[in-house]
């Protein structure tokens, strides 16, 4: 009887061990990782909500720019004067493309921090969608969201340590900062449940990199040509590059569709213009105005010294 409980003990042991493992690679899927592409989205509280209005913006507007989404057929699509063999081997292959995982193009993940989500994209320009949807909302006017703050787009992603960071963005950013090209630039960078960079050491290297690439980009904080977003969350650092940031209101969704011209004495009743917001949406926004706004300091610190030193060589 010692035996036997034993043998079923061992047993149940390497079922909870190998559940537990199962359990783990599934988790890990379902999260934001290095290698991948979407959109950042920013929420207020209510990350279910945010999820759903998200997916049904980015499914609306990449119907317009992609066309419907090709879903596999389930039904193969077969005939009765169908060959056998030919029949066999597509029901094979049904059965096959059952067992692996089937890429939509939007996929909701964690992005591990709170009221973040991550969107994971396939076959597209997340900047390109992005823009597209902050164009139409900039000049309808017309409110699609209630729970969504900012939509950021992620280009690229690699390891948040300044070493791989670095070494990604100096190939990362040829494309728009890279001679014959510059630009006007800004840097908007946020960290979210990561404290081993150091703030200042990043700004200064990207803006090293943006220099190096070619001398003529410049940093402009009032109204740049291109602004380069860096998210790091965890373990995780998530770049693009995109125009249009301060028109379109650091590519907040809720403040891009309110009236320039509306100001807090306008005739308009205050509920018309604007919502009451909770304490933790406006925290979240204070953070960020004050975040960026030591990101443009440093630019400007970091533009100055580098004349100097241009000046000083000349």
């Amino acid at each position: 009887m010692s035996a036997a409980t034993n043998d079923s003990r061992k047993r149940s042991k390497k079922r909870f061990v190998a559940g537990h493992s199962n359990s783990k690679r599934w988790k890990g899927s379902r999260e934001l990782e290095v290698g991948m592409q979407g959109i950042l989205i920013t929420c207020n509280m209510n990350q279910r909500k945010c999820t759903a209005e998200a997916l049904d913006l980015l499914n609306e507007y990449a119907e317009k720019l992609y066309g419907p989404e090709k879903l596999p057929d389930a039904n193969g699509g077969s005939s009765e004067e169908e060959d056998v063999d030919v029949a066999l081997k597509k029901e094979v292959a049904q059965l096959q493309a059952c067992n692996t995982k089937q890429e939509r193009r939007f996929q909701a993940l964690e992005s591990g921090a709170n009221n973040v989500i991550f969107i994971k994209t396939q076959n597209m320009e997340p900047e390109k969608l992005i823009h597209q949807i902050l164009t139409d909302l900039h000049t309808s006017k017309k409110k699609k969201s209630r729970v969504i703050l900012r939509m950021l787009p992620v280009t690229g992603t690699c390891k948040a340590f300044q070493e791989d960071m670095v070494k990604y963005l100096t190939t990362f950013l040829e494309p728009w900062f890279k001679t014959p090209n510059c630009a006007t630039y800004k840097i908007a960078f946020k960290a979210r449940n990561s404290s081993h960079n150091k703030r200042e050491e990043i700004i200064k290297s990207i803006a090293g990199i943006v220099g190096k690439l070619n001398p003529k980009n410049k940093v402009d904080l009032t109204n740049p040509e291109l602004t380069i977003i860096v998210e790091v969350i965890k373990a995780v650092c998530c770049i693009s590059v995109v125009k249009d940031y301060t028109l379109y209101r650091k590519y907040n969704v809720q403040e891009v569709v309110k009236e320039e011209e509306a100001k807090p004495n306008a005739a308009k009743p205050i509920s018309d213009t604007t919502e009451e917001k909770p304490e933790e949406e406006v925290k979240e926004e204070e953070e960020q105005e004050e975040e960026e706004e030591t990101t443009e300091t440093e630019d400007k610190n970091v533009s100055q010294n580098n004349e100097e030193a241009e000046n000083g060589g000349k």
